[in-house]
C-alpha cells in the first residue's frame, strides 16, 4: 500500500457549487466517521478552516429528552434555534433538504468534508475495511471515487491507494488534488 500512482487526473476535481468539497465514504464499520474526523484535525491543525457535513440515514436527534430544545419540538415547534454565546444549531422539522441547499448555508472555508452521501456527484475517498466489505469496493462503480483508504493491501486498484491511518499523507493528497495550501505563519 502506500501507492499513489494509478489513472487519476492531474486535472484538480470539479469544485461543488464552486467550493472544494471532498467526501468520505464506504459501506457500514468501513471507518468513515474516524477518517473524516481524523482527517478534519489534521487539517484544522494545519490551520485550515474546515466545515463537514455528516449524512444519517436514521432519525437525527440533537437534543435529549427533556431539554428545552425538545420541549419546544414536542409542542410543536418546526424550527427550534438554540443560541448560547459561542454556538448556535437550528432544527427544522421536515423532509430532507437537497444536498445543494445545505453546501449552499455553510460559510465560506477552505474545504467541506461530507461523510455519507455515497450517491452524490463529488470527488469521494473510499474508506475500506476488511471486515466490513459487502463484497464489492464502491470506487469500482464511482467515478468519482479519487482515491482509496484501506487497512488491507489491494492490489488490482487503478486508485492512490492510502493506509487507511495515514492521515498526513490523506491530507497531502487532498490539499493537493484541490490545490490548497496551509496558511502562511505569521
Amino acid at each position: 500500500m502506500g501507492s499513489t500512482s494509478g489513472t487519476h487526473s492531474n486535472e484538480p476535481p470539479v469544485r461543488h457549487l464552486g467550493r472544494p468539497i471532498v467526501g468520505i465514504v464506504g459501506w457500514k464499520n468501513s471507518g468513515k466517521t474516524t477518517l473524516a474526523v481524523r482527517l478534519v484535525e489534521e487539517l484544522t491543525a494545519r490551520g485550515l478552516a474546515i466545515a463537514t457535513i455528516k449524512h444519517a440515514h436514521h432519525s437525527l436527534r440533537l437534543d435529549d429528552e427533556g431539554t428545552d430544545s425538545a420541549r419546544h419540538r414536542a409542542a410543536g415547534a418546526r424550527q427550534v434555534a438554540v443560541v448560547s454565546q459561542r454556538r448556535w444549531a437550528l432544527m427544522t422539522e421536515g423532509a430532507e433538504p437537497d444536498f445543494d441547499d445545505v453546501v449552499g448555508q455553510l460559510e465560506p472555508c477552505d474545504l467541506i468534508v461530507v461523510e455519507g452521501y455515497k450517491s452524490q456527484p463529488i470527488p469521494k475517498i473510499e474508506a475500506r475495511r476488511r471486515d466490513s466489505q459487502p463484497g464489492f469496493g464502491l470506487a469500482e462503480r464511482d467515478a468519482q471515487v479519487m482515491a482509496i483508504a484501506a487497512d488491507y493491501a489491494i492490489d488490482d486498484a487503478t486508485l492512490p491507494i492510502f493506509e487507511l491511518d495515514d492521515i498526513p499523507r490523506i491530507a497531502d493528497f487532498v490539499m493537493e488534488q484541490f490545490m490548497i495550501e496551509a496558511p502562511k505563519e505569521a
